[in-house]
């Protein structure tokens, strides 16, 4: 939950050979098989990012709401249109993430949590954030954040949590597939949105490089960075969401 967070050719993901199968297949329908796969590609729109300043709390609060705003406009109507749930989300901002809705905030300056119960985004904006707040990294934050919301309005996330798991391997490996999902999403949103205004390809290569995965010795739960940047670079070379089925995927592309 805790943000940490070049087109390419795509790369087929979906595996076809025993030696490609995963390792822990998944087989709940709302996950392998949910309505979102067929729903087609993203609406395409615009999206105007307001300006944001080295330092400035403030504007960067206010470019998260209008990236959020963006979020809603695309997802609405593609989700409604697709005749699937929809209901808006709420951001709040705070000092300090507070400890409800199960959160577990680090001591980490910025982070960001998202309560399923209330369909609530919360945002602690700290230095880090604001450092160098001119490239995509606050966007596609944001963005990928509001995939949880996505998974949650089309029961991916009740499937995911009623999985049953046999060890912590096959436990990690479905936290990579829930994970590695929203950066897909991310990347597809981006991609519904784009070209914007005074972005360039460099800025898109930029952000992929920035994306960070698991750390030798840790919990591997995120996957490697190389693992989450094709995620990423699949979903915004398609704009379409049933790329970004990273549970049927094999082991191997979601390690």
């Amino acid at each position: 939950m805790t943000a940490a967070l070049t087109c390419a050719l795509m790369v087929p993901l979906a595996g076809t050979a025993t030696a490609e199968a995963a390792a822990y297949p998944v087989k709940h329908p709302k996950l392998i098989a949910n309505p979102l796969y067929d729903a087609g590609p993203l609406p395409t729109t615009t999206c105007t990012e307001p300006k944001v300043k080295k330092g400035d709390r403030k504007l960067a609060r206010a470019y998260i709401d209008a990236v959020v705003a963006c979020l809603e406009t695309t997802w609405e109507q593609h989700l409604t249109g697709a005749g699937l749930p929809y209901s808006p989300i709420k951001v709040r901002h705070v000092a300090k993430i507070p400890k409800t809705c199960g959160f577990k905030p680090d001591k980490q300056e910025s982070q960001t949590w998202y309560c399923a119960k209330n369909h609530t985004l919360f945002f602690q904006v700290g230095k880090g954030w604001v450092s160098d707040p001119e490239d995509l990294w606050l966007f596609e934050t944001t963005a990928y954040m509001y995939g949880y919301h996505v998974q949650n309005l089309t029961g991916m996330d009740v499937a995911y949590d009623a999985m049953p798991y046999r060890n912590k391997a096959e436990y990690f490996e479905q936290e990579r597939r829930y994970r590695l999902q929203k950066d897909c999403l991310a990347g597809a949103f981006l991609k519904s949105v784009w070209p914007m205004e005074g972005r360039t390809s460099k800025d898109w290569d930029y952000f992929v490089s920035l994306l960070s995965g698991d750390v030798r010795g840790e919990d591997r739960d995120e996957g490697k960075a190389a693992t989450r940047r094709a995620w990423s670079k699949r979903g915004f070379a398609t704009g379409d969401p049933g790329s970004c089925n990273t549970w049927t995927a094999p082991s191997s592309k979601v390690a």
